[in-house]
């Protein structure tokens, strides 16, 4: 099944072909590698009103596919241990592929965490991390709506879109300017909370890998590596910035 793209959603915008998404990936790279000398000569911009509301647009659709994932799910009763994807053209296997193909659109849309870092002359907050996490989300959300869209992956996305919540609140907090930083105290708890989806993501897609489950093992051998190199990233990052950084 994994080597054959669903009818559903092939032809979908930006699923089609890897052409459109891996265009997007370029662009993205070489923003990140030319964006910062094309601002060296230039004025920081504070962007607050745009990232106000550009902070609040994704908590709104965050929020919009949390529930979708949710409330399809339930009527669909979806397993969390074992659950197939649906190939079937029915209302409830639609709804599922269609809110991966927005949490899929949703990654493209989050590469302009790095443009606003960039024109904000933010550079030090463009790490490694920073750029694997947007980039590499592209192609797998990709390869996820173009084969599996739906199954055991609506339980990813159902996660991180709960998760990105908070995340694009705090951001949006934090938009506002100094007067909101003793707000923005738990700032630790979302990078906890973020790990901990990590854990449950890891927890899920293994266990598919010990026992019978219809849904190919490919994917979820390949969601398990990933998460384990993102959990890796996550907690050096929270050592070097919680740990080591208040000694």
């Amino acid at each position: 099944v994994f080597c054959f793209p669903d009818p559903r959603t092939d032809p979908w915008p930006l699923v089609y072909s890897p052409v459109p998404v891996t265009l997007v990936f370029t662009s993205y790279l070489f923003m990140v590698a030319l964006g910062p000398s094309c601002m060296r000569q230039r004025r920081r911009l504070e962007l607050r009103a745009p990232l106000l509301a550009y902070n609040l647009a994704m908590v709104a659709l965050s929020s919009y596919m949390f529930y979708e994932f949710l409330v399809t799910s339930v009527l669909a009763n979806y397993s969390y241990l074992c659950q197939p994807v649906d190939y079937s053209r029915s209302e409830l296997g639609m709804r599922m592929a269609r809110v991966c193909w927005w949490f899929f659109f949703s990654k493209v849309i989050e590469l302009l965490d790095t443009v606003f870092l960039i024109l904000r002359k933010k550079q030090e907050q463009v790490t490694f991390l920073h750029v694997y996490h947007h980039g590499s989300m592209l192609f797998n959300w990709w390869s996820g709506v173009k084969y599996v869209p739906g199954g055991q992956a609506f339980f990813i996305g159902m996660l991180n879109s709960f998760v990105h919540i908070f995340m694009y609140g705090y951001y949006a907090l934090a938009s506002l300017g100094p007067r909101m930083h003793r707000y923005l105290w738990w700032k630790r708890y979302l990078t906890i909370l973020q790990m901990c989806q990590f854990v449950a993501i890891a927890a899920h897609s293994s266990y598919n890998l010990f026992t019978e489950c219809p849904f190919p093992d490919g994917f979820n051998t390949a969601v398990f590596l990933y998460i384990l190199s993102l959990l890796a990233l996550f907690l050096r990052f929270y050592y070097r910035t919680y740990v080591r950084g208040k000694r």
